[in-house]
């Protein structure tokens, strides 16, 4: 374990395909959790490659967010962007729910809560398509709303529920129209392995009856993600409303929950805007108003908008190839730590970090001494360690690379460390630094597990 460092949280935290990621000095800081001086502090700290977040980044996000929405909205973090314990404490201490689709990551937001003394109590919501018996045993032990998918779930927890009264569940919905996602990854409204399909709600409903002690009391419609525009995501949480009226119709009682799902999308390039929260909470004002049939609680759940921010990764050159009009940048790691490029085709911001930066004061956010020289810049394949031409992580243009340069990719706090293929060919764990928090130690530094 690398030894305790500390770094000034001054200045302003951020708050905010496989393209070329131009590296601009001044206009692409939003990007990126740390300075350049710090990240060669943190790479000095710790043995690269690494990751680092700023818990503080995370806070104000969600007292952020939490300040633009209507009073009735919970915001559910997102627990599969970023599982990481400090995290998790972090936003437990803010009151935060947490949407959850494991028995682990259960277990991972007990823990976080029983690790926060005066944590403020939230709810938790337990999603997934293929809800394994533990998946569904531990949901019931911590009390979590469970939405169901299918009859499956709700015969499974008819026979395993034993509590007092009913057992309140959501149902998931997967909309035949009305909805847009920009990139594909929940699915739009084509065919889907999640939920129950809207043209089968009034089976689903009517089968429901064969099971009374499973109560259908909300709706769960989750159907884009990584949004970056907030009418588009209004449009999509329109037609999840009128899908909850229906609902209630065929139910004949009043739902008290509906889940509008996440999809808070960040930017991943120089010049793709902000979500525009404030014009998010007041759209959503506006449809709550217009849909006075409902007067339940609703649910939000960002993940990548509150985790992504946080964090860097950090990673040295390890050599420089010229193959037949290709440039590439060999690193000491790839897809192994960070494959969402493979997996979307958006690569994560990339800069390189000379190591001509003063390290005498360290300020995580001020780079007005940033060495992006604006002068010679070659277009760099980013490639990693493994054995297979897979292992690609952008393509950035850069000053001129050589080996032993850092580089640092931003926005890397979500869907980077444990979504990627990390067992393969068993290098290294990257190391998990968490920087800024309430958690962190006396100097500002707390290394997670290796």
């Amino acid at each position: 374990m690398s030894a305790p460092v500390s770094l000034s949280t001054a200045g302003a935290a951020p708050v905010g395909h496989a393209e070329t990621t131009p590296a601009a000095a001044h206009d692409d800081r939003h990007l990126f959790a740390l300075s350049d001086s710090a990240a060669l502090l943190v790479a000095e700290t710790a043995s690269t490659p690494c990751f680092a977040y700023r818990l503080d980044v995370a806070r104000e996000r969600f007292l952020a967010l939490r300040s633009a929405l209507p009073e009735r909205v919970h915001l559910a973090y997102a627990v599969k962007s970023n599982p990481g314990p400090p995290l998790l404490a972090e936003l437990a201490g803010l009151g935060a729910w947490f949407d959850c689709a494991s028995a682990g990551e259960v277990a991972a937001v007990g823990l976080a809560r029983d690790e926060v003394t005066d944590a403020v109590s939230g709810r938790m919501v337990f999603a997934g398509p293929a809800k394994s018996e533990a998946d569904l045993r531990a949901a019931l032990a911590a009390g979590a709303r469970i939405q169901v998918d299918g009859i499956e779930d709700v015969q499974r927890l008819a026979d395993w529920y034993h509590g007092p009264g009913s057992l309140d569940v959501n149902v998931r919905v997967h909309p035949l129209g009305g909805i847009s996602e920009t990139a594909s990854i929940i699915g739009g409204s084509g065919p889907s392995a999640f939920g129950v399909d809207e043209e089968d709600l009034a089976d689903f409903v009517a089968a429901c009856a064969e099971y009374p002690s499973v109560r259908l009391a909300g709706l769960q419609v989750f159907s884009a993600s990584n949004e970056l525009d907030a009418q588009s995501l209004l449009a999509n949480h329109r037609t999840a409303l009128a899908i909850g009226e229906r609902l209630q119709r065929l139910l004949g009682r009043p739902l008290d929950l509906i889940d509008l799902g996440g999809g808070l999308g960040i930017p991943y390039a120089v010049g793709s805007p902000e979500l525009d929260i404030v014009a998010l909470g007041a759209g959503l004002a506006e449809l709550l108003e217009a849909n006075a049939w409902f007067t339940g609680n609703v649910v939000l759940e960002p993940g990548r908008w509150l985790s992504g921010p946080t964090g860097v990764y950090v990673t040295r050159v390890v050599r420089v190839k010229e193959s037949r009009s290709t440039t590439f940048a060999v690193l000491e790691g790839g897809i192994n730590h960070l494959l969402r490029p493979l997996m979307t085709g958006q690569s994560f911001p990339v800069r390189a970090v000379s190591a001509r930066r003063d390290l005498a004061t360290i300020d995580w956010t001020d780079d007005s001494g940033a060495a992006d020289d604006p002068g010679e810049r070659a277009t760099y394949t980013l490639a990693g360690p493994l054995c297979t031409s897979l292992d690609r992580v952008g393509t950035a243009e850069l000053a001129p690379l050589q080996p032993g340069d850092l580089l640092v990719f931003g926005q890397a706090g979500a869907y980077g460390f444990t979504q990627a293929m990390t067992n393969f060919l068993s290098h290294p764990v990257p190391e998990q630094l968490w920087l800024g928090g309430s958690a962190a130690s006396v100097d500002g530094l707390v290394l997670g597990p290796r």
